[in-house]
């Protein structure tokens, strides 16, 4: 292993520049308050959010950092006032640790939205006026609000990508009904995001259709995900034969990509919701208008709606694709994730690889 810097007794990989290059770092976290549950790490997902700050993307990065915010462990310890938690229970943390609690946002559980902004789970700005570190580590401290109970069964390392990942799709296709069987859902992008959406959409009991640029993605779409129908979006004849056929499309593409051609398949009313990041997004807006049609944006969600999501999965077996891995990997984990070479979320292997 390579040589640790810090102090404390909480082991983690950070990076230390805007190069972004992962290595063995110590520090401390806060004792636990009355509030708080005490989290031991076993498992954390690896999210485009990790590459984005390591790497200073956003210019705004705090280094040390260590991120990661698809966290799953087992409760070692609870604050006098905890109540939904005790020792040994299984437990998960998602992409905000902490909400003021007080505006009608946080009163309606989409502390996600805090009118005040939620403090994030790595590179946030505490209430204590410290810098937030995530789960590349070996435990984590959280007010019980925002701690999630992974349901009794669930693999743990198939519970993290749901706590990005998961919720991320979860959250729009709840709010604009996409849970009604025998309605049409178009999936454009599969990766991390776009697979758990095809997951969620059969879990539904729509008719799901991937689309995608690459013709290799088409037997696991249609083979591994169930997806029904695949649609090379380059292809103009396919596209053409999808006309206002679709109720609602999850968009996960981050790359910037046309908007027109997608809406024109949406029946009318249909919904797009928007949940990557394409640099800018363009259309017209007769794209809209001539069939009543409705673009939205979403991010992920409240701490409500991501503990319905978690019971969602264990009661109707919904499980992540994932790649298990060590945490010295994670270097070339980022690398191949940059790369889209990752089917479909990496995840580390926390408990048995951070020594």
């Amino acid at each position: 292993m390579d040589t640790e810097i810090g102090s404390g007794d909480c082991l983690a990989w950070a990076a230390r520049d805007a190069f972004g290059t992962l290595s063995p770092y110590r520090f401390k976290r806060r004792v636990v308050g009355r509030d708080d549950v005490h989290i031991k790490i076993t498992h954390c997902g690896v999210c485009y959010a990790d590459v984005i700050w390591t790497r200073n993307m956003a210019g705004d990065s705090k280094y040390p950092l260590v991120p990661g915010h698809e966290i799953v462990g087992l409760v070692t310890e609870v604050g006098s006032s905890v109540k939904g938690f005790k020792v040994g229970d299984h437990a998960g943390v998602g992409t905000y640790v902490d909400s003021c609690g007080e505006c009608e946002y946080c009163n309606d559980f989409v502390e996600v939205h805090c009118s005040k902004g939620s403090i994030l789970t790595f590179n946030g700005l505490d209430s204590d006026g410290t810098v937030t570190k995530g789960g590349y580590s070996s435990y984590i401290i959280v007010k019980e609000r925002y701690c999630y109970r992974i349901p009794d069964g669930y693999p743990l390392a198939m519970a993290a990508p749901l706590l990005c990942a998961g919720i991320t799709v979860y959250t729009p296709m709840m709010r604009h009904k996409m849970n009604q069987p025998d309605k049409s859902l178009g999936v454009i992008g599969l990766g991390g995001l776009g697979h758990m959406a095809v997951k969620f959409g059969k879990a539904f009991g729509l008719n799901v259709t991937v689309f995608s640029t690459s013709e290799s993605k088409k037997e696991a779409a249609l083979k591994l995900l169930g997806a029904d129908k695949f649609v090379i979006s380059s292809d103009k004849k396919q596209m053409e034969s999808m006309t206002n056929s679709l109720d609602f499309i999850i968009d996960t593409a981050s790359g910037d990509h046309p908007f027109d051609p997608y809406l024109s398949l949406l029946k009318v009313g249909g919904v797009l919701v928007l949940v990557g990041f394409p640099s800018e997004v363009r259309l017209h807006p007769g794209s809209l208008s001539y069939g009543s049609r409705t673009i939205a944006g979403s991010l992920t969600g409240g701490t409500k709606e991501t503990q319905a999501m978690l019971e969602f999965c264990a009661a109707n077996k919904v499980y992540p694709e994932i790649e298990l891995i060590n945490i010295q990997y994670i270097n070339e984990a980022l690398e191949r994730l940059v790369k889209r070479d990752v089917k479909y979320r990496f995840v580390i292997d926390i408990q048995n690889s951070l020594k």
